[in-house]
């Protein structure tokens, strides 16, 4: 076999305008995979942190040990548990001795939480959206670089009289690496986005049904006194 017809040797007689998009999308796949491994480790020991946060505030009864214990961490060590149980047991402390209802007390204390939980949300879908525009935009990118490159094969081939099926397969050949290297970029990083909202969906749950949980603990505390 000619060994012409290699997708290497395709790939650098592209023309300019190819070889940029299929540069692009090396470069797209590139961020895509850095993205992947970075979000599935960092969101696994959110997974992990949520977990032993939970066995840690059902194993101790006193709230105000769990406290000392989530204020004494470095700011770098705290879980996004840490940081709704913390910001939740502040408002209520700050609530408790103020002259207020028991519902405006835990009303305060779960928007507390309520605004903690966002800001950690934001933190789980953060570089989500890049992924999602990655998987959205690599394939007509690729097709783009296909249909640049046949349309110039086509007017190169214009001006010869007798075109042969070798003198065509090359060209075509070489644009449609871009529609390949589109849907190599696009396919991983549409599959690990969605596998990821359904991580970032789960882990929102659980943060919520704790707030709701502990505002429940709050509740009865609040009605003892």
């Amino acid at each position: 076999m000619n060994n012409e017809l290699s997708i290497s040797q395709l790939i650098m007689d592209a023309s300019p305008t190819v070889q940029f998009v299929m540069l692009f999308l090396v470069l797209l796949s590139v961020i895509s995979w850095t993205i992947i491994f970075q979000r599935g480790r960092y969101l696994s020991r959110c997974r992990k942190n949520a977990n032993k946060f939970e066995n840690d505030f059902w194993k101790n009864v006193d709230l105000n040990v769990l406290y000392q214990e989530c204020i004494k961490k470095p700011k770098d060590q705290l879980s996004a548990m840490d940081n709704i149980f913390v910001a939740g047991f502040k408002e209520f402390a700050r609530m408790h001795n103020q002259e207020v209802t028991k519902e405006v007390k835990l009303e305060q204390v779960y928007r507390a939480m309520k605004v903690s939980c966002a800001r950690e949300l934001e933190e789980l879908e953060n570089h989500l959206p890049t992924l999602a525009t990655i998987g959205s935009i690599s394939p007509y990118i690729g097709l783009f670089g296909t249909v640049w490159g046949i349309m110039s094969a086509f007017i190169a081939l214009s001006a010869v009289k007798n075109a042969t099926l070798a003198m065509v397969a090359p060209p075509i050949a070489e644009a449609l690496i871009a529609t390949a290297m589109g849907l190599v970029a696009a396919i991983p990083a549409v599959l690990f986005y969605n596998r990821y909202v359904v991580k970032v969906e789960k882990l929102e749950n659980q943060y919520l049904n704790f707030m709701d949980e502990f505002s429940t603990i709050l509740n009865r505390v609040t009605a003892q006194k």
